[in-house]
């Protein structure tokens, strides 16, 4: 006989040592910042990040007009960037965790021939918005998003959204889905699997910042399919997030199956073949299951990173998507 526990026993037991590591960081955490919104550890760190910022905005093109959106939780920067196409509704993107405009660098003259597109700093995270008030659920994530787009000149946008942008963008869909015209969701986390356990207990230590920089690199490194992040503009402006800023964000509720199939909105999802951060095959049987009429497309050889990898592809999907809903 083995002396291994039960199968129910070991899933038991690896839970319980990932709670415990999260809820050890959490108070340290806790109790070290006690602030009830995202902010910078240091004028120094905020000085860093917007040093990468501003490095990594250099490969953007000019954008038309940058605006200040005020909502309730604070102010959300929004650049606009004038494009040749001639889609009905703007697209407005939604970046990743600790990341911000620039993470579109690769993208955005492919989305250009489409038509005019917003970018967002996401709300509460490093980036060139203020949040001003705490963001302490689902419904305020919701919100902020929503009052930004009514701040906005287009009555509804193409909305895209990259990993944590995938899920706050279907966030928004499921709360209130009137400014919004179609969904695109690029390697959205917690929206068709569950981020695995194993790459959670991976992300602890870079999220820590007093720990090494080579920590924070290796797990970019690791979520981008072993690409180098040494000396890249977008990644050291990662990376000067995740060590300087504080988030103070609720960890995202995964969306169920059965909420996904109340989406009233047309639907493009875009799975990785090589993420970290799901499970692609059980991303993409969710997906198909879920979305009645949508469209979803595996990038078998992608990893999470594929916004950066696969850029042309990426612009003529979206382009074929949207072009059934003009």
């Amino acid at each position: 006989m083995s002396d291994s526990p039960p199968k129910s026993t070991r899933r038991y037991l690896r839970i319980l040592a990932c709670t415990v590591v999260v809820g050890v960081v959490a108070l340290a955490f806790a109790l070290r910042s006690p602030s009830p919104v995202g902010h910078w550890n240091s004028p120094a760190s905020e000085d860093r990040f917007l040093a990468a910022y501003d490095r990594a905005f250099e490969d953007l093109p000019s954008p038309a007009e940058t605006l200040d959106v005020r909502t309730d939780y604070g102010v959300v920067r929004v650049y606009r960037f004038a494009g040749t196409g001639t889609s009905t509704h703007p697209l407005l993107l939604l970046p990743g965790r600790s990341s911000a405009t620039p993470v579109w660098a690769a993208n955005l003259p492919g989305l250009l021939t489409i038509g005019d597109v917003y970018t967002v700093d996401l709300l509460g995270e490093p980036g060139r918005s203020i949040q001003e008030r705490p963001i302490s659920s689902d419904e305020d994530q919701a919100n902020w998003l929503d009052q930004m787009l009514a701040g906005l000149p287009a009555d509804q946008v193409h909305l895209v959204g990259l990993s944590i942008g995938g899920w706050t963008a279907t966030n928004l869909a499921l709360h209130d889905s009137s400014h919004i015209a179609s969904l695109t969701l690029i390697e959205p986390v917690e929206v068709f699997a569950d981020i695995p356990w194993g790459t959670a207990i991976r992300a602890l230590p870079a999220a820590v910042p007093w720990l090494p920089k080579s920590w924070r690199d290796g797990f970019n490194s690791y979520t981008a399919g072993g690409a180098e992040v040494q000396d890249v503009p977008i990644a050291d402006m990662i990376e000067a997030g995740m060590q300087g800023y504080t988030l103070k964000l609720p960890q995202p509720t995964r969306i169920t199956e059965e909420r996904l199939a109340t989406l009233d909105v047309p639907v493009l999802a875009v799975i990785a073949g090589r993420s970290v951060m799901h499970d692609a095959g059980e991303a993409v049987d969710t997906a198909e299951r879920a979305l009645r009429g949508g469209s979803v497309r595996l990038y078998p050889d992608a990893s999470h990173a594929v916004n950066g990898e696969y850029p042309n592809r990426l612009r003529d999907d979206i382009a074929e998507f949207l072009g059934k809903y003009q």
